[in-house]
């Protein structure tokens, strides 16, 4: 009886988790609604569309909206081009905002005509999000969101710099001379001179601004929002709700950077190191937000001029470009990607992950690759693991014998068994090692592919045209033939099958259980884990697939060399059947 209602409790907990699931995956991967024809002919853009993983808007109307407001503002003659290998976009003269910006060699969707991400926008667009330099001062005229600059050169590429200018009439010209690298690293070195007969004093600022309605998904393992280097780390833990609340937000310590990120994409404010900033979060009202780095007060005296260099990075985040530019003196930038507590290990996993792919051509097969190398590495543990399991096996009528005297003294049976391992050398342990070895190496490569943009858009083969996205084919919508989409935990594609069914495959081989609540558990397990990973990374399927076949091949070839471990198992299993054909019989 306290079996079967073990047995009805695990079966219970298993529907919760696999129905539950579907509300979790929901919470932390929600995907937008499929438009209607009346979405479609909406007005005006929702404000309560869901975030998405990637961001970016998802509301018909706003995206119709954005698209009509661009080709607005972007025919603007006051503007100047910015083409460098990177990134291209403009300048508004108006206000000197970088507010276009596109990211070349990104693109939005797997499509080969899909248009490249766009990651700045106007100020009133849908998806606005932009940079503006300028200063702020008493007693004199400075230049504002309406101010009408004068350029010198363009279009903005590396080494081509482009200089704005704006005299105020009083005696001081405002100068903004803006370069940019290879890749997304804006400069911007903001000078005022002052011809005027008494000093001034002004304050250089560097803004950053956009709105939360682009943000991708903040996971409790991938963080989305603001962002930034505060003393001695980088802070994960301000969201857009924190900045909304607070009305303006000031992190404690001294600010190395500062901006927004997307699990992908970040657009964050350097100052200049030598000079002291107030670097705070501010909400604008309307889901939009700015992040603030406003030099200390400057006194420029009479025919002198003062300059502050403040670098815009605005730009995917690639863990090499990264790398570089804090090799280059911005601090903690190559931890602007949030690798959590394993990245130690992640580092090292995408670093073998590129090298791989630099040798196969495909992340796919890399990820196999990656796969067959931990498992090498692993393999003279499993063979101590195997080792041990064959002590253990030697040494069951001992441990019976012991539990059998001292079944009314269990400090006393324990202390036998203890001593007894010691005897025999056996540490029941052992064959723990290789899963707690597989755990951070498991999550680890969840994290590469979760944000790691090197596997943004990868495709491995067939179907599968993006490792870091869930498998695109379901069975239940026979691959897409039928004209719906299933909910996420009956999603079931091709590579969850296998997982289910290599996973399965490796259970069999393993010793059955002894008791009869585990070995049920161990024949719903494998499918019951069909369900819950079938909604994540087909880059991660693909490595588990991969390390079950290898388990499965590992272990024919250990009990090749442990021939007692399987005629044990094969006894253990014939013990069962007629211990359960026992029960029915005595039952009917």
């Amino acid at each position: 009886m306290d079996n079967q209602r073990n047995l009805l409790l695990a079966v219970v907990l298993c529907g919760l988790l696999l129905f539950g699931w579907d509300a979790m995956m929901q919470q932390f991967y929600p995907q937008p609604d499929r438009p209607t024809p009346t979405q479609a002919a909406a007005p005006a853009p929702s404000a309560s569309s869901a975030p998405t993983r990637e961001g970016g808007l998802t509301d018909p109307a706003a995206v119709a909206l954005e698209k009509r407001d661009l080709a607005t503002a972007l025919k603007s003659p006051q503007r100047v081009r910015i083409d460098a290998p990177a990134v291209s976009g403009s300048i508004d003269l108006v206000g000197a905002r970088i507010d276009d910006l596109t990211l070349k060699g990104r693109r939005e969707t797997l499509k080969k005509d899909s248009d490249p991400v766009r990651l700045f926008s106007p100020a009133g667009t849908p998806a606005q999000h932009f940079a503006q330099f300028g200063w702020v001062g008493e007693g004199l005229r400075v230049p504002d969101a309406k101010t009408v600059w004068t350029a010198e050169g363009g279009p903005l590429a590396p080494g081509k710099p482009v200089t704005l200018k704006w005299p105020n009439g009083e005696g001081q010209v405002f100068t903004i001379e803006l370069s940019i690298d290879d890749n997304y690293l804006i400069t911007a070195k903001q000078t005022v001179g002052n011809a005027s007969r008494a000093p001034i004093v002004v304050r250089p600022f560097a803004t950053v601004s956009r709105t939360s309605a682009t943000a991708s998904l903040d996971q409790w393992t991938i963080h989305s929002g603001p962002i930034g280097y505060f003393d001695d780390g980088v802070d994960f833990g301000t969201d857009y709700d924190d900045i909304a609340a607070a009305g303006r937000l000031t992190p404690e310590g001294s600010a190395r950077w500062i901006g927004f990120t997307d699990i992908y994409w970040m657009s964050a404010i350097v100052p200049q190191s030598t000079a002291r900033v107030d670097a705070d979060f501010r909400s604008l009202g309307g889901g939009v937000f700015r992040a603030d780095a406003i030099y200390q007060p400057l006194t420029v005296p009479t025919g002198r001029q003062i300059s502050r260099t403040t670098q815009l990075f605005a730009g995917a985040k690639e863990s090499e470009v990264l790398g570089g530019y804090e090799r280059a003196g911005i601090a903690g930038f190559d931890n602007a990607i949030d690798w959590g507590w394993f990245g130690v290990i992640e580092k090292p996993i995408l670093w073998l992950l590129r090298w791989l792919y630099g040798i196969a051509g495909n992340f796919g097969v890399a990820i196999i690759l990656l796969t067959v190398i931990v498992r090498g590495l692993m393999f003279p543990i499993a063979q101590k693991q195997f080792a041990s399991m064959a002590a253990m096996r030697a040494i069951q009528p001992k441990m019976k014998a012991i539990q059998d005297r001292y079944k009314d003294d269990k400090p006393k049976q324990q202390q036998e068994i203890m001593a007894l391992y010691k005897t025999e050398g056996v540490n029941p342990l052992a064959g723990c090692l290789p899963v707690l070895l597989q755990i951070p190496i498991f999550y680890g490569l969840y994290k590469v592919l979760m944000v790691s943009i090197e596997m943004r858009h990868k495709p491995f083969a067939l179907w599968i045209q993006d490792l870091s996205a869930p498998d695109p084919a379901h069975i239940l919508n026979l691959f897409g033939l039928l004209p719906f989409t299933p909910p996420s935990f009956l999603a079931i594609g091709p590579l969850a099958v296998l997982l289910g069914i290599s996973m399965w495959a490796t259970f069999r081989l393993n010793p059955p259980a002894t008791d009869p609540v585990q070995a049920q558990m161990f024949k719903f397990m494998p499918w019951v884990l069909m369900f819950v990973m079938a909604p994540f990374a087909a880059g991660l399927l693909i490595y588990w697939i991969t390390n079950n076949l290898l388990t499965l091949a590992q272990q024919s070839y250990l009990y090749s060399k442990h021939p007692q471990l399987r005629a044990q198992a094969e006894k253990d299993k014939t013990d069962q059947d007629r211990a359960k054909a026992r029960d029915a019989k005595a039952k009917g």
